[in-house]
Parts: structure tokens; sequence; C-alpha cells
């Protein structure tokens, strides 16, 4: 059974059209030049897969480094977006759920997810990094950056679960409100999410953003 949230998938469906306006905050842009130019360096010539790749924003930074890349996401309206990025002419796009990446996706030298991770409930980290591990090869280099707390500027935490998740109340354009889970890692608390499976990891604090990466173990 999919842990995907219906209501997660309606807000970022009715919020496609405009979601790149995240991205162009006068604070953020030093983080974004920044990881625009840190992220295709680490993913020059390998094969690579995107979880929730939404809008696209950050494949049109990848794909043109990377060997081949695939972009995901579990909802059909972001998608029809990314695929107008430049860049990405030889990116396949695929609707799939991250808990139960397809088999016939292939497997990857490298992954990104980019603000996914924070949407992720705790219960449900394990099936995530389950179904990406599935998808790649052994020694393979994942990245993950997500919003830091700074975001809660914006959007206070307004409650929180038995299970230690947080949630935001967001307002669209429209002036429907949503409840959204989101939620913010620690340095300590990533690296325990991924000790047992990987060989090597580092964290990366910036003013907006985290940048989270590590390598699988390889096998024998």
């Amino acid at each position: 059974m999919s842990h995907a949230s219906p209501e997660m998938q309606a807000y970022y469906a009715a919020r496609a059209p405009y979601y790149d306006a995240v991205y162009l905050k006068p604070e953020r842009k030093d983080d974004i030049a920044y990881l625009a130019a840190y992220l295709p360096k680490q993913m020059t010539a390998l094969s690579v897969i995107e979880v929730a790749c939404g809008t696209g924003y950050w494949t049109q930074h990848i794909a043109g480094a990377a060997k081949s890349m695939v972009a995901t996401d579990g909802t059909a309206e972001p998608l029809e977006f990314a695929k107008l990025r430049p860049n990405t002419e030889n990116t396949l796009f695929r609707q799939a759920d991250a808990y139960a990446l397809p088999a016939d996706l292939g497997r990857f030298e490298a992954a990104f997810a980019g603000l996914w991770f924070s949407h992720v409930p705790i219960s449900s980290r394990a099936a995530f990094f389950k179904s990406l591990h599935a998808r790649l090869s052994p020694g393979a280099k994942v990245i993950l950056i997500d919003n830091s707390e700074v975001q809660c500027q914006d959007f206070p935490i307004v409650e929180r679960d038995a299970e230690g998740n947080s949630y935001q109340l967001r307002e669209l354009r429209d002036g429907s409100k949503h409840r959204v889970l989101k939620n913010f890692p620690a340095e300590a608390e990533l690296v325990r999410e991924v000790e047992s499976f990987s060989s090597r990891h580092a964290y990366l604090q910036l003013d907006n953003f985290w940048l989270f990466e590590y390598e699988l173990k390889l096998v024998g």
C-alpha cells in the first residue's frame, strides 16, 4: 500500500502552475546559486534517478550533466511543467510512487530528491529508503536537499502528531488552505536514518536549505 498522502498530492497539483515562486525569494538567491552549481558537478556522467521532481526546477540543472536521467513524481500536474524545462530533452519523465518505484525504471548510479524528504512521515522513512535503494547500484550516491527551519518564519508549525511529525497550514492563491506535513530533521537524525546502509555521509547547512549526501555500501 502506498504511503503517499492524497492531501499532499492535491496540494501540489493545485500549486504546480506557480510552484517556482519559492525559488524567487531574494533571501534564497545565494543558496540556490550554490546548489545549482554544486549538484550538476556531483552528478556528472552518472545515471540519475530523481524522486519527487515536481515542476523540474532541479531537474533542469542536473540533466545536462548526467549521463542519463529519469525524473519521477507521484502527481501528474507538476510533471507537465517539468517536461517543458530546458536541458531535459533526453530526460525520461515518469509518474511513480516514491514508496514503490517500479523495477522497469532500471538501476542508477545516483539519486536526488529536492524538498521531498521533509514531507515523508517519520514512520514511512524506512519504506522510502527501501524503495529508492532497490533502484540503485551498490556504491551509488544519494543527495537530498530541503528547507531549513528558517522557512517556519513564513509557515509556522501549527500542529505536531504523536509520531513527532510537524504540520504547517498553507494557503494557495485560490484561497484554499491546506494542512501540510513538513518535518525539519537535524543532521544527527539524518545520520541515524542512513548509517546502517551508507559508507559515507556529509551534511551542509546553508542559510535557507540543508544538503545531505551519502553513498550506499558496496556489496561483499
